[in-house]
């Protein structure tokens, strides 16, 4: 058997859960070997029954011992692999889901250069296991709490204070919370488009936008992304032959390309949603990285014809899945009826902890330290993928994302798939095109890359590419 330290700082459910574990999966209890009763190992062990219960529900939550009734607990066979979910192939044609699929379900060891969140370590300490506790004790109900499907009130002028400070001029009462940016869009989906809508959209840009309107029966129409922002010649044009309902656009270190809108584009963009009618919907999911004051649409337009959106998972955690709408009032009306609708309303204790983080003062100094590591971050990976061949003709302001491009001759579907087998993974440039055309770009993650394991691969590819490009031409052949 195992011993227990009186002593010790950990708990003593632990320590009999961490005991069991160790017999079972050192082979000193085999799959089907039948444990002892809660009394006769709580007698043994010297704790009470309640511990050794504590114990047995935590390994059965793992998987590891089944209850059978009145027969007791049982160590677990292991599942056959062949019953275990496979993950896509990665030969497969790289689209959004893959990709996505690919980044969250890897195991250790895979590099995910071109992911598009930050490293874990980077959050570790944006919500304290304190911030936790005083946020349940906010609410006389605790775990019983209800929250308004508006959202609560004192976290709502939370959210307002900052679109304030960023020039929006809001009060909480044009304010929804939601589960991320992802239900923002689909909330903003249900509430204004309706099948055979036109929907604009950026080319590069969200990809997983692209399936959502897809499903929903809507003709999506792309216009091109530049440095500067839209392509305004390209949006005029598409305005004036599909009569859109929405566009969708970042105006703020876009996705995946990192770069900005100047005010003028932004102006022009306003004007023609006036002249024709359609809805902006503004995506700052990525805005909190940037180091200075950008301007926003929400903040030229006053939120007339604009429903803007962002979101807390990526740069505080994406456990809370926690994200926020500002629109006008007849707009937000609509957003808050279909939220209802959806899922009644938000996670109170989500909303209860993101408002202790606000209320603490947390927020900025964590975002403070967040920008000066992406900058350093953006610095360095810019010079590492350089030096291996990748062209950086635009780098963009700041946060997470540079939009690389691979030398000519390079075909890029081969080199993401031959980087997946090195433990690599790589998003062509493709995967974010609402049109999927052949891309030679790479969307690069700057606080993975800022290390030089992807450019030492890179540079190693691109030479064996240059090599047998010129045995080929020695050759004679094109």
């Amino acid at each position: 058997m195992f011993s227990l330290d009186r002593h010790a700082t950990t708990p003593l459910t632990e320590q009999v859960e961490q005991g069991l574990r160790a017999l079972i999966e050192g082979g000193r209890l085999p799959p089907g070997a039948r444990l002892m009763s809660i009394r006769q190992l709580a007698r043994q062990l010297g704790v009470s029954a309640n511990t050794v219960v504590a114990a047995y529900d935590r390994l059965t939550a793992a998987g590891l011992i089944d209850a059978r009734g009145t027969a007791g607990y049982f160590v677990c066979r292991p599942a056959d692999a062949s019953e275990a979910p496979a993950a896509l192939a990665a030969g497969e044609a790289q689209e959004g889901v893959w990709l996505v699929q690919q980044a969250k379900d890897q195991p250790p060891g895979m590099l995910l250069a071109s992911s598009g969140a930050l490293p874990p370590a980077w959050l570790e300490d944006a919500v304290p296991v304190a911030a936790l506790q005083r946020a349940m004790s906010r609410s006389v109900a605790g775990m019983a709490s209800r929250c308004p499907p508006q959202g609560l009130p004192e976290l709502r002028e939370q959210l307002a204070q900052i679109l304030r400070g960023q020039g929006v001029a809001v009060d909480a009462g044009r304010v929804l919370t939601t589960s991320g940016g992802t239900q923002a869009i689909d909330l903003i989906c249900r509430s204004f488009l309706q099948p055979g809508d036109t929907v604009l959209v950026e080319d590069p840009g969200y990809f997983l936008m692209y399936d959502r309107l897809r499903r929903d029966g809507l003709r999506i129409v792309p216009v091109a992304r530049t440095p500067e922002g839209l392509d305004l010649a390209q949006l005029e044009a598409a305005c004036e032959a599909h009569r859109p309902r929405l566009l969708f656009m970042q105006t703020v270190l876009h996705n995946p390309t990192g770069w900005g809108s100047t005010p003028a584009n932004l102006v022009r963009v306003l004007a023609l949603a006036q002249r024709h009618g359609f809805l902006v919907a503004e995506d700052d999911v990525q805005g909190h990285f940037h180091p200075g004051h950008p301007t926003r649409l929400a903040a030229l337009s006053g939120l007339d014809r604009v429903i803007y959106y962002s979101s807390f998972c990526k740069a505080l955690s994406p456990a809370l899945r926690m994200g926020y709408i500002a629109a006008d009032p007849a707009l937000l009306r609509p957003l808050m009826r279909e939220k209802i609708c959806a899922v009644l309303t938000g996670a109170a204790l989500n909303e209860l902890v993101l408002l202790e983080v606000l209320q603490a003062g947390r927020w900025r100094k964590h975002l403070d330290r967040l920008q000066r590591k992406l900058q350093q971050a953006h610095q360095a990976a810019r010079r590492h993928l350089s030096g291996a061949g990748v062209r950086l003709n635009h780098p963009g302001e700041g946060g997470l994302f540079l939009w690389g491009q691979v030398p000519e001759g390079v075909d890029v579907d081969l080199l993401v798939n031959d980087a997946f087998h090195n433990h690599i993974l790589l998003a062509r440039g493709a995967t974010f095109s609402a049109s999927s055309e052949a891309d030679q770009h790479l969307r690069f993650n700057v606080a993975v890359c800022q290390t030089p394991a992807v450019a030492h691969y890179l540079r190693s590819r691109f030479e064996a590419c240059h090599q047998a490009q010129s045995v080929l031409d020695r050759m004679g052949h094109p």
